[in-house]
């Protein structure tokens, strides 16, 4: 007896409906088609350090991966080494004591820590604050896991900080966590102790969980300031920190995230079930990492300075302005009136000069009319980039 032929369907979970593909995932396929046809696209989009962590770092990696017995699993909550260099360096550079047992969770990248922390803290159908503009990650995975997304506007005109004023009329009895990011990405606003104060006087008052994120306080900033920092912080404040940035280490997937000892037991009640330890000789070379001195951190700045320069030239030579005042690794600037939205400005860069900015709307709705320049890439390739829209301009 023959069987029928039945259509044989399977459908995605519901949760893929509220959220698409992430836009550098997409974006980053066509560049790399348009490479293959010869057309060599400079990208001057994604933040990703093209320089190597220090040499000691590099080789403590080598040396430790060659021990016969560092290659089994390791401690869910990081091996000691590495939770005491992490609380030495922010002993060190934000002036902030942790315990290192009980205070300090390593992570596989931050990216891990916000699926984790959303998981831990927020059911479905609760609220988080997102700020907007704002990393795309706050929000995508806020929605896959089932969170109502609450975005809170950041402003050109009031420097790109929340409006307390603004926030104190929000109805917050169903948030449950508030997403900030300082030095902030993309706007590269740096972070101010009022600032921080004024947030974790807001998160006691409103009795929602503030998590800081913070990878960028190394980069072109010479104060770095944490929010924890400020008194009684630990009691409501979540702070990331992340060596992609600060140590050029984005491949190695190191990251931390710090508070007190109830929040991070809730997180790694989440983190147990689903990974496991890093290899051994990794954590290990991120400790030697951690022990860099303010020289290690100025030569670094010293390559971003002079790229700092010539992204500068390149909103210029656009017709864009921007704020000097500006930290992090982006530069972050505002497209002329003469454009009707910003991806007709990056669509022309990247089609005629091939060059593949950043277009700020995929940050939020307030990033609109902005672009975003990476200052991870050589000078050599960023000053190309300045020649081929100098010379597109031309035509």
């Amino acid at each position: 007896m023959q069987k029928e032929n039945q259509a044989f369907s399977i459908k995605p979970a519901d949760r893929l409906a509220g959220v698409s593909e992430y836009y550098f995932s997409r974006k980053l396929k066509e560049v790399a088609q348009m490479n293959a046809d010869g057309m060599d696209v400079i990208s001057l989009g994604v933040g990703s350090p093209d320089m190597p962590p220090s040499e000691k770092t590099i080789q403590t990696l080598c040396m430790e991966a060659q021990n016969p017995d560092g290659h089994g699993y390791q401690p869910y909550v990081g091996i000691p080494e590495l939770r005491n260099g992490f609380a030495k360096w922010y002993r060190k550079w934000y002036g902030v004591e942790l315990d290192p047992k009980t205070e300090i969770q390593p992570l596989i990248g931050s990216k891990e820590g916000i699926l984790h922390v959303t998981l831990a803290f927020v059911n479905p159908g609760d609220q988080v604050l997102v700020p907007n503009p704002g990393y795309p990650t706050y929000t995508s995975l806020s929605k896959i896991l089932g969170a109502e997304v609450v975005n809170y506007n950041l402003k050109e005109e009031s420097g790109w900080m929340p409006d307390f004023e603004e926030l104190e009329k929000m109805d917050m009895s169903r948030v449950k966590l508030m997403w900030t990011n300082y030095p902030n990405m993309p706007t590269g606003a740096n972070a101010t102790p009022e600032l921080y104060e004024k947030l974790v006087n807001f998160a006691r008052r409103k009795g929602i969980v503030i998590v800081n994120d913070n990878p960028y306080s190394f980069i072109l900033n010479d104060h770095p300031l944490s929010i924890l920092s400020v008194p009684g912080a630990k009691e409501c404040c979540i702070e990331f920190n992340s060596m992609s940035k600060s140590h050029n280490m984005p491949g190695w997937r190191i990251a931390m995230l710090a508070s007190n000892a109830e929040f991070i037991q809730w997180v790694l009640k989440v983190k147990s079930n689903i990974d496991s330890g890093m290899f051994r000789a990794m954590q290990l070379a991120a400790t030697t990492a951690l022990e860099a001195e303010a020289e290690w951190y100025t030569g670094n700045n010293r390559n971003y300075h002079n790229r700092r320069q010539l992204a500068g030239e390149i909103m210029e030579a656009l017709g864009c302005t921007y704020d000097e005042n500006q930290v992090g690794m982006f530069l972050w600037g505002k497209i002329p009136d003469t454009y009707a939205d910003v991806e007709e400005l990056t669509e022309q860069v990247l089609h005629q000069a091939h060059v593949f900015i950043t277009p700020g709307f995929i940050f939020g709705s307030n990033g609109k009319r902005f672009i975003r320049i990476s200052l991870c890439c050589k000078d050599a390739k960023l000053a190309e980039a300045l020649k081929r829209i100098k010379d597109m301009q031309k035509k």
